[in-house]
């Protein structure tokens, strides 16, 4: 809009400035042309007063001829002044008077481009204009200048009436575009609002109807996005539906193979070969049970608002404890280290005394949430290395945070590992599923919260998970 309501402003300014230039412009022409018709009837009554007196030569008589043309011109002009080829004044009348010994303001320019047989003339300040031209005497000869003096200012009155009409109509012009500009602005911007807005609720996966009361472009494409939220909407919840469904009947098979993997594990003592592949069929069998155990998870979380949950104040740095302790023998296994702090403060022993740090959440589920990060930070962490959970006050939010020293996550992956299935692609180094951390981003923005990944390769990696102080 203000790139419009710019150029439009421009344009008009550009061509308010040239009918400015115009109107000057061929307005002195016009007084020109009539200045030069007036002079040229001037110079046939002193023409009249030459042919009287050919064959008069001597000075004396030369201003007696200049007197009796003043005479006959003197009511010309505001002043009228008769010069020789000399550029000696002859003769002076101003206001139809005339006056001897006159010292009048005197632009010779003007007399010597008159001698030379053209016209001249200047405007001074005070918009008198001065007004020179050639008289011939029977030789053809350039023997007088004829000169007048026209008051002007009627014409400059005139062009200051165009002017102020001229731009006070540009700024009510200017007024009203931006008017319409800004009215134009509403109207295009408005739906195209909409729009956006309905765009990002479908890369939220929240998917509305889209509907604008237009017959124009944006109205086809307003329905075009509702068509395709729909058909979106419905994809997904029938690819839902789908998971739902088979991790349902894959949870019952699943139960007896892995009862049977257990029977042959602890049944076979004599063949160590046989042992080893039950072990390893005992192992898949668990990793499976826990993946459809967590598809179940996120099935529930589809199915569900946040508002069928059983939520209640809980203090976070608590719960942060039991689930750092329940996860002390996994890290053990790794000679990790799992150290619990309070932001900008030493470390405290796991019992010692706390601020309390509240949110009104599930402690169920957030225990399933934390224990999902600090599990990635041991799976991904070298031995003997650290893990630190951080817990934070401000004075809206709590703050988790869950600091590794592990393999780290490439720049360019940190937006996609949130993302259900997805796996980094060194993240080969241990077994999972892809959906650990997308379960912990569905468990938090059920609390309305939202996570925060921060990581940097073979440096170790940070998230955190930010939740409405209670």
């Amino acid at each position: 809009m203000l790139n419009y309501l710019f150029f439009s402003v421009l344009s008009f300014g550009i061509i308010i400035f040239a009918i400015n230039k115009a109107i000057d412009y061929y307005s002195f022409i016009t007084i020109e042309k009539r200045m030069i018709e007036k002079a040229d009837l001037s110079e046939m009554s002193l023409r009249e007063v030459l042919a009287q007196h050919r064959s008069s030569t001597d000075a004396q008589q030369t201003k007696q001829i200049a007197r009796l043309a003043l005479e006959k011109l003197k009511a010309s002009g505001k002043e009228v002044r008769i010069y020789d080829s000399g550029k000696q004044l002859l003769g002076l009348a101003v206001d139809g008077i005339i006056i001897n010994d006159g010292k009048p303001l005197i632009f010779e320019k003007n007399i010597e481009k008159a001698l030379n047989g053209s016209y001249a003339y200047t405007v001074t300040e005070d918009h008198l204009l001065y007004f020179a031209t050639p008289i011939q005497d029977q030789y053809y000869q350039n023997a007088y200048v004829y000169e007048f003096v026209e008051d002007v200012s009627y014409f400059y009155v005139m062009m200051d009436q165009i002017r102020y009409i001229l731009f006070a109509g540009a700024g009510g012009f200017i007024v009203l575009i931006t008017l319409s500009s800004l009215w134009i602005a509403r109207n295009t911007t408005k739906p195209i609002k909409v729009l956006l807005g309905a765009t990002q609720s479908f890369s939220r996966q929240e998917f509305r109807r889209v509907h604008l009361k237009r017959n124009d472009e944006l109205g086809m494409l307003a329905d075009g996005l509702d068509q395709m939220g729909q058909q979106l909407d419905n994809y997904i919840q029938y690819q839902k539906q789908f998971v739902s469904n088979v991790s349902h009947e894959l949870k019952t098979p699943l139960a007896a193979i892995r009862g049977f993997s257990q029977y042959l594990y602890e049944g076979e003592n004599e063949n160590k070969e046989l042992h080893k592949i039950y072990a390893h069929l005992l192992q898949e069998s668990d990793r499976l049970t826990r993946l459809i155990n967590e598809l179940l998870l996120l099935s529930r979380f589809d199915k569900n608002s946040s508002g069928e949950l059983e939520v209640e104040k809980t203090e976070i740095t608590e719960l942060v404890v039991q689930v750092a302790s329940h996860m002390a023998a996994k890290a053990k296994e790794k000679n990790i280290q799992i150290s619990i702090m309070e932001a900008e403060e030493q470390e405290k022993p796991v019992r010692g005394n706390r601020s309390e740090v509240c949110a009104n959440v599930n402690s169920t589920l957030m225990s399933h949430a934390i224990a999902n990060l600090v599990d990635n930070a041991i799976k991904y962490s070298d031995h003997h290395s650290q893990i630190v959970i951080e817990t934070e006050r401000t004075p809206s939010e709590v703050v988790i945070r869950v600091r590794d020293q592990g393999i780290g996550i490439a720049g360019d992956e940190l937006e996609r590992v949130q993302e259900r299935f997805y796996r980094a692609k060194n993240a080969n180094t241990a077994n999972g599923s892809g959906l650990g951390l997308s379960i912990c981003k569905e468990i938090v923005e059920r609390f309305n919260g939202y996570i925060d990944v921060e990581s940097q390769l073979g440096k170790g990696t940070t998230i955190t998970i930010v939740l409405p102080q209670a």
